[in-house]
């Protein structure tokens, strides 16, 4: 007798089976409009957990019961990064078709390692590829893979650099090397995928070396002087890795002279540009990346500035060879050639072999909006922060770290300056958590200079000035609120965002 189960499976690949579940995702996208709803939830996950404290259900139930339930149990209690207010982590607020898309994605369910798993898809990846390594301004003999994020093509981009430095280390190990090991420099405010890839490719994290920054990029010279040292001293380098568009203040280190120190040592570049390169989309920020093409690998994840849904990194190199020797390992079983000897699977190049054909998405971003309008948006992020930059300047109760080069922006509640730094410290730490519990917006912090600042990234279109005036409004009054119950007090005054508003201008 067949299983009803094989009947609610043909049921369920009927479009009134999906409708549920694309009506919860267009009923969000609305309802986050106007940004009314609360962003976040002030549940802690300890309350939460009784929500899903069940047995492993037995039995089956109707899809709109399952739906029902998502809306109910699982997205009251979540980060509604589709609200305006929402100015938090590197995660985007995802462009819809791109969301529409995930679904097709998944029902085709092609893994794209291998190609006569994904024959469209594979190829399509393909072109993308080639299309992004075509605004970096390589030639053809570039190339890349998709990967989960920027970790992943960091960690994948300082493996190529392995092989060509140690190239017997994948047959033999890093103990049978002789000689010292190589190292591996970055910027002090380098991602840490930098240093756990180190680590985790065996050099040793000793081997890991951080250069200091100056006004939040690499400085050049120390970089400059530290090279000339570890030559001198006979230390082999691996790599020099830069970051375009940092994870604290999104700045872009000097990626025309970084690459000109490293091509005239012959030192493998790698560029960190997994929040960056999407400035290659913008007319009025591209210049930002001037120096790119000298990499010889750079990670770009396009769901943060090009606002994918998660996941969608890439490592894009300018030598498809250098991804082929990083990962020296055939499988006749998967892997073949064309009748022209070209191979077009992924998984050679790729730690996925099961992969999904996420390429597919970034496709559809770029059919759907074109270069121009993903160029617009990365504008308007940018400026978004900018506005904040200009409200917070004339304000007297905050001061901004820098000036946000990208869609990101550092700034600290100083109040009257009359308390000690460590006092100034507990404030925002405090300030940030109470806003965020509020629901009227959502922001991180972290720590620079040695000093706890608050920090807003701007990852959402719908997020205009109005937005970041209104933050401004809801952090000086929670801020307010917190001196009359009592707690430190760096402020001897309260100065309305709305007041500076009306009175800077951009």
């Amino acid at each position: 007798m067949r299983p009803p189960v094989f009947d609610l499976l043909e049921q369920d690949m009927e479009r009134d089976a999906a409708l549920p579940f694309v009506d919860l995702a267009s009923r969000y996208f609305l309802r986050t409009r106007d940004g009314a709803e609360p962003v976040s939830t002030a549940l802690s996950s300890a309350e939460i957990a009784p929500r899903f404290d069940e047995p492993l259900p037995q039995n089956g139930r109707p899809l709109n019961e399952v739906a029902s339930r998502i809306e109910h149990d699982v997205m009251t209690a979540m980060n509604q990064l589709a609200h305006p207010m929402c100015m938090g982590h590197q995660v985007s607020a995802p462009l819809p078709a791109a969301v529409w898309m995930e679904a097709v994605i998944a029902a085709m369910n092609q893994s794209v390692a291998v190609a006569e798993m994904s024959p469209s898809a594979t190829v399509l990846e393909t072109q993308l590829v080639r299309w992004l390594t075509g605004l970096i301004g390589w030639g053809a003999e570039a190339g890349g893979t998709l990967t989960s994020g920027g970790t992943e093509a960091t960690f994948t981009a300082l493996l190529a650099a392995r092989a060509a430095v140690l190239p017997n280390a994948w047959q033999v190990g890093l103990g049978a090397e002789v000689g010292a090991l190589p190292v591996v420099l970055c910027g002090e405010h380098a991602h840490y995928a930098v240093t756990r890839a180190v680590a985790e490719l065996g050099l040793g994290l000793d081997r890991a070396i951080a250069i200091p920054s100056r006004d939040w990029r690499m400085d050049v010279e120390a970089l400059a002087i530290r090279l000339n040292a570890l030559a001198a001293d006979g230390v082999p380098v691996m790599a020099v890795v830069a970051t375009a568009g940092s994870t604290a203040t999104g700045s872009f280190d000097e990626l025309e002279a970084i690459g000109a120190l490293c091509e005239s040592r012959g030192i493998w570049f790698h560029v960190d540009a997994a929040h960056g390169a999407s400035a290659l989309l913008s007319d009025v920020h591209r210049d930002r990346m001037r120096g790119v093409a000298r990499a010889r690998s750079v990670a770009w994840d396009a769901h943060k500035m090009m606002l994918l849904p998660l996941s969608a990194g890439m490592l894009l190199v300018r030598d498809e060879g250098d991804l082929d020797r990083a990962f020296a390992q055939r499988a006749p079983y998967l892997f073949h050639g064309d009748e022209d000897g070209r191979v077009w699977d992924q998984g050679t190049r790729s730690f996925q072999c099961s992969r999904r054909a996420d390429a597919l998405k970034v496709w559809v971003a770029f059919q759907r909006y074109g270069v121009s309008g993903l160029g617009a948006i990365y504008d308007h992020l940018c400026d978004i922060a900018r506005d904040l930059h200009a409200a917070i300047s004339v304000h007297s109760q905050f001061v901004a770290l820098h000036e946000p080069e990208s869609n990101i922006l550092c700034f600290r509640w100083v109040g009257s300056a009359t308390e000690d730094d460590a006092a100034v410290d507990d404030f925002n730490r405090d300030l940030r958590e109470r806003y965020n519990r509020s629901g009227r917006g959502w922001i991180t912090t972290t720590v620079l200079g040695g000093r706890r600042v608050l920090r807003v990234t701007v990852m959402n279109p719908r997020t205009t000035r109005a937005h970041v005036i209104a933050l401004l409004d809801g952090l000086c009054e929670e801020a307010a609120e917190m001196r009359r119950e009592g707690n430190p007090d760096p402020s001897g005054s309260h100065m309305s965002a709305s007041d500076v508003g009306r009175a800077s201008t951009r």
